[in-house]
């Protein structure tokens, strides 16, 4: 889902890419900001007037579910379905064939990302509602309101069965996951519009000032605050990943990517790369290196290890599998950079699981008929 998981830390397990090398590119629309989900050799992304479901290993298109233009939630899969925010409402589509299951209208267009825990979608709207809708039928399990009814932007991050979240009435939310009921909120004096990322009993998230804050996931205490670019700078704030004990957060101004100390907010490093081709976004982790844009950095220095030219800026964050980088550029194509894969699966929309499973049960009923006819023979 974005930001990799539930509680959006941006780390991933699987290798990433060492040779800024493209492997295909598929045409997605320009100005695409929505981030790929990646599952068992398949890319869903969601492009300008299209979810796309792509071949991780040849960028073929599997399927396609029309949209209306301009998509800015993330799609998010879990088991057989896919959810993403499209058309006004919460969408769950069959991930192997792009079918609609079920759709829950919103009054307007849903730029929050769902994060999807123990059959319940979580998603916030532009109604300043936040949802949690059975993932299996789409039915309302409950709805939090903020304060002013306001639109909400942020992907709410949900971890040990609490949902956090930002929204524009300059608070923090925690929520009870089951009942929805308020644990706690911070108020700040900006709009949060950013997911928040949750890692080591903290919740860090930015303002669209450029604030980063560190909450206490139990209390909402503030336990520290950074102030990310010049004050006549700051534009937006984007969501910040964790890994390792350190947090790291991007800027509005010309792309900075500042690395600070989870516990106490002090400055690491920062890359001012001014010259490189990402401008929005967040950062994707693996292991030692930090995955911004199409640049891949030193996750101990922040210099740039190297950078994948595209026609434009990027806007969306990296997902990062199996030695590969996936992101859209606002060049109108999104990219999969890294080394050729070894022995891809012959077709991942039909995954060699489900064969062998229909394989075992023909085996299975053709031993049961020759039983059943020696038996009515005797």
């Amino acid at each position: 889902m974005f930001l990799h998981d539930s509680a959006h830390t941006g780390v991933t397990a699987s290798a990433g890419p060492t040779e800024p090398v493209e492997l295909w590119r598929f045409p997605v629309g320009n100005d695409v900001v929505s981030s790929a989900a990646v599952v068992d050799g398949i890319v869903y992304v969601g492009g300008n007037d299209n979810i796309y479901a792509l071949n991780a290993y040849t960028g073929a298109e599997i399927w396609s579910y029309p949209t209306t233009p301009t998509m800015y939630s993330s799609p998010a899969v879990s088991g057989s379905r896919l959810f993403i925010g499209a058309d006004g409402n919460v969408l769950a589509l069959n991930a192997l064939t792009g079918t609609k299951v079920w759709s829950y209208p919103t009054e307007g267009r849903v730029i929050s990302s769902p994060a999807v825990v123990d059959g319940v979608v979580y998603v916030g709207s532009p109604e300043g509602n936040l949802y949690a809708l059975n993932a299996s039928t789409g039915s309302k399990i409950w709805n939090y309101t903020t304060m002013g009814a306001i639109e909400v932007q942020s992907s709410p991050a949900v971890v040990d069965g609490v949902v956090y979240y930002g929204s524009p009435d300059h608070n923090v939310y925690a929520l009870k996951a089951s009942t929805g009921e308020k644990i706690w909120n911070h108020t700040i004096r900006h709009i949060v519009n950013s997911a928040p990322a949750v890692n080591g009993g903290v919740v860090y998230v930015s303002t669209d000032v450029g604030y980063l804050y560190a909450l206490d996931a139990d209390s909402g205490e503030e336990l520290w605050r950074f102030t990310v670019s010049d004050v006549l700078q700051r534009i937006h704030g984007y969501s910040p990943t964790v890994d390792d004990g350190v947090v790291y957060v991007r800027s509005s101004d010309s792309g900075e990517l500042y690395a600070l100390d989870a516990l106490t907010g002090g400055l690491k490093w920062e890359n001012r790369n001014r010259g490189s081709s990402y401008d929005r976004g967040s950062a994707a982790i693996v292991g030692d290196v930090v995955y911004i844009g199409t640049s891949a950095l030193n996750a101990s220095t922040g210099e740039e290890i190297w950078h994948f030219p595209t026609g434009d800026k990027v806007s969306a964050s990296p997902a990062v599998s199996n030695g590969v980088l996936y992101v859209a550029s606002r060049d109108g194509y999104f990219y999969a950079i890294g080394e050729p894969l070894a022995n891809p699966p012959p077709n991942p929309s039909f995954p060699t699981a489900w064969i062998l499973a229909a394989i075992a049960l023909l085996t299975v009923f053709g031993i049961a008929l020759i039983i059943y006819f020696k038996k009515r023979k005797h």
